[in-house]
């Protein structure tokens, strides 16, 4: 062979292919690099040099990248295809060495040097023979692969007439890696390619012989499945024939025995039927068969009439009530109003009741409570996260693992038609693309609709028009108004600190001796130390980190009794520091003396109520106003309407002309960390501006709460029980509400409201005569 001479040609890099000389291919072209490449082959001649990346995963390949052997090709064609793809086509010429890359602007050029492709002269009697051979081979291989490439080359093999071409076609037949064709590529001595290549082609022949013989026994081994399966088949025909004392017949005869015992209602027992002959029909392997099994054994597990002999002795309910629950007077004073409405009509459709109130004060466990009183069976259904409608009414049972809904699940674990179903947190449903699950449980909870309740699984009307249905809620906000509709409210409030020690003494101190294995004797809780714990280790409207506490401290006891450390433990409030460590809630003190421009204000949140400090800072400026503390939109609005209802009683404030454009107002809520947002605290911002503005005082024991107008209207709020109850537990003495929630006032709890003063404002100047220090004066 003799060397060409050294020429200089754009350069493609492939990723993942090997192409020969005498060889046509096709390939799609992505990189930008080599797109402009195959355009300045096209205005140069054609001449293109495609050469292997060592790694395919290389993104833009150098030349320490590149295999050293590649071929020089013409371009025979390129096609612009949808989607932006180029694909083109070419025509192996003959083997370059890759020297040296050029980048010119975007392209790569490759200074490459050529070899001959073969000999020259006329092959010998013996290399004649060794190519006879080798094409004796690739005929048998393409045996082995039929529908691929190899076969399309085959005629072109058998023309080839030297050894470096025939070569080159057969490595491009042959389904190999292109790490094994580049290495074929490389060899520059056509006799020694053509060994190479018979080598390669005795191997993948031994390999597809072996995997012809796997093939083979597989196809054996499933046609033998097949064979067995036809036998049960068959098998199962002469069962049906002699009886079929042990097949799906059986079964079918179980479900018919369990029919006849149960006896639903006619349309119940016509679909029991109809499936259990369809499940006959149906081969034990097919997926359909087991949703026909699990069709009838649901119908059959439901209960159709079996019901629970209620009880309708008040006295009885009202001792269970007071027995499990301190406190709540109103929730049960409504409970036994509904059982004894009951008890005179008991046919008519039960009231739906929601429990609403913050966590921990005894929702779910009224719930509870009444099913005991009723002697009905108890049934808890946790609606929180649920966000498809499926859920509640079930799949449709054309599906593979389909299954019934909740509802429909709830009454097979009840097994009778009367129970009392708890929808716990029925405010955290959610939607999503799988449909409204509170849309599905408007006919749940329809009186007049639930008697022909339809489950999508069960396809049958089923009657809860006997279910007692109670309901849970922390808040009525995220309720969907027609939902809300269907139930009577019955607000639960938070629990007083005197409360919560009743509770702590009669219920929970016992139920955690019990739990932590301990007697009375080992353990005494003092009355001092449990006050202690609900105002220094609790911050919550309910009970459960009470409880949570209570059972620490029984841990702890316990663990020291079995170290030999004491053999009885009396917690008061002098040792409870040494078992529970520091307090984590310190008392928030009101300030000794009156403030200018600080105001407290009382919040409502889902723990319970809570004070805010609302700080103003009048600034000289340019008439800017500035809101921080983590506040939410709507008290941005309130803020800015304190701001313009003052602004438009200046002159009645003596305030000068242009101080709206000459100071700058910052207000700041305290715990900026945690979010905050709501109406109520408007009359507190516009007091506390004010108070910035003039300099006058505001009394450092005074706390409100309200909305406020652009006209200076005092307007109600909600949460009334657990601010009041908050502003007694941080030394508050005096109130400010709106007066259009004094009937919220007369409702509460005298022990609430002990030693405090209430104030009912109708407007602002009603709240600055009681709050600011010299309010009586300035506003007569």
């Amino acid at each position: 062979m003799e060397k060409k001479q050294t020429v200089k040609v754009p350069m493609i890099a492939l990723r993942g292919l090997t192409v020969f000389p005498s060889m046509a291919i096709s390939f799609p072209v992505n990189r930008q690099r080599s797109l402009e490449a195959i355009t300045e082959a096209e205005s140069s001649g054609g001449q293109v040099f495609l050469v292997t990346q060592i790694n395919p995963q290389t993104p833009n390949p150098e030349q320490k990248d590149l295999y050293k052997i590649g071929t020089l090709c013409i371009i025979k064609q390129v096609l612009k295809l949808p989607g932006n793809v180029t694909h083109v086509i070419v025509e192996g010429q003959e083997r370059g060495k890759l020297e040296e890359i050029w980048i010119k602007t975007s392209t790569d050029f490759a200074k490459i040097t050529t070899f001959d492709q073969d000999f020259t002269d006329e092959p010998d009697d013996y290399l004649k023979a060794y190519m006879r051979v080798v094409i004796q081979n690739y005929e048998q291989y393409t045996k082995y692969v039929p529908n691929s490439t190899a076969a399309d080359l085959l005629s072109s093999v058998e023309a080839a007439s030297k050894p470096g071409k025939l070569a080159d076609l057969i490595s491009a037949g042959l389904e190999i890696s292109f790490e094994r064709k580049q290495k074929i590529l490389e060899i520059l001595n056509p006799f020694e390619r053509l060994e190479a290549v018979l080598e390669v082609m005795q191997s993948e022949k031994q390999i597809l012989t072996i995997k012809k013989e796997i093939e083979s026994k597989t196809k054996a081994r499933i046609e033998q499945n097949q064979r067995e399966y036809y036998l049960r088949e068959e098998m199962k025909v002469i069962q049906e024939e002699l009886g079929d004392k042990d097949g799906i017949g059986a079964d079918a005869a179980k479900y018919r025995k369990q029919l006849e015992e149960k006896n639903p209602p006619e349309p119940v027992q016509l679909a029991v039927e109809k499936e259990i002959a369809r499940m006959l029909r149906i081969p034990v392997t097919s997926p359909e068969s087991n949703v026909s099994r699990s069709y009838i054994e649901t119908l059959l597990s439901l209960p159709w009439s079996e019901t629970t002999q209620e009880s309708f002795d008040l006295a009885k309910a009202e001792r269970i009530l007071n027995e499990e629950h301190y406190g709540l007077e109103k929730v049960k004073a409504r409970i036994l109003e509904y059982l004894a409405v009951r008890k005179m009509v008991p046919e008519e459709r039960p009231t739906i009741l929601c429990l609403v109130g913050p966590p921990g004060v005894g929702k779910t466990s009224i719930a509870h409570s009444v099913a005991k009183a009723l002697d009905r069976k108890y049934i808890r259904m946790s609606l929180g996260g649920i966000k498809d409608e499926a859920e509640i009414r079930g799949h449709r049972k054309t599906y593979i693992g389909a299954m019934p809904g909740r509802i429909i699940n709830a009454m097979k674990q009840a097994g009778t038609i009367n129970p009392l179903m708890l929808l716990d947190e029925i405010d955290k449903l959610g939607v999503s693309y799988n449909g409204d699950p509170s849309a599905a449980l408007l006919e749940v909870l329809d009186g007049e609709q639930n008697s022909t309740f339809r489950d999508h699984f069960i396809e049958l009307p089923y009657d809860l028009s006997k279910v007692l249905f109670m309901c849970t809620a922390n808040s009525l906000d995220t309720i969907p108004r027609p939902l809300l509709d269907r139930m009577e409210v019955i607000q639960l409030g938070s629990y007083t600190a005197q409360e919560k020690l009743h509770i702590a003494k009669d219920h929970l101190i016992r139920k955690q001796r019990q739990q932590n294995g301990l007697t009375a004797a080992q353990i005494k809780f003092r009355e001092d130390a449990i006050e202690e714990m609900i105002d220094g280790y609790t911050r919550e409207a309910g009970v459960r980190k009470l409880e949570r506490v209570i059972g620490e401290v029984c841990r702890k006891t316990v663990k020291a009794i079995l170290a030999g450390e004491k053999k009885s433990v009396t917690v008061s409030a002098k040792n409870l520091e040494s078992i529970l460590g520091k307090r984590k809630y310190l008392k928030d003190a009101i300030y000794k003396e009156p403030q200018i421009g600080i105001v407290r204000g009382l919040a409502w949140t889902a723990a319970g109520g809570t004070t805010l400090s609302i700080e103003v800072n009048v600034m000289e400026g340019e008439g800017k106003f500035k809101l921080t503390g983590n506040v939410g939109k709507v008290m941005t609005e309130s803020a800015e309407t304190a701001i313009s209802y003052i602004r438009s009683q200046a002159k009645a404030f003596a305030l000068p002309a242009n101080y709206y454009k000459e100071k700058d107002i910052h207000i700041h809520i305290p715990e900026g960390a945690t979010p905050k947002d709501g109406p109520s605290a408007g009359i507190t911002m516009a007091t506390a501006i004010l108070s910035a503005l003039t300099g006058h005082e505001v009394y450092n024991d005074v706390a409100m709460t309200g909305e406020v107008t652009i006209r200076g209207s005092v307007l109600p709020i909600g949460g009334l029980q657990e601010k009041v109850l908050a502003a007694k537990k941080v030394g508050i003495k005096t109130v400010i509400l709106p007066w259009e929630n004094e009937k919220d006032l007369t409702e509460m709890n005298e022990e609430i409201k002990e030693g405090m003063e209430f104030v009912l404002a109708k407007t602002m100047q009603d709240v600055f005569r009681v709050a600011l220090v010299r309010g009586a004066e300035l506003w007569k």
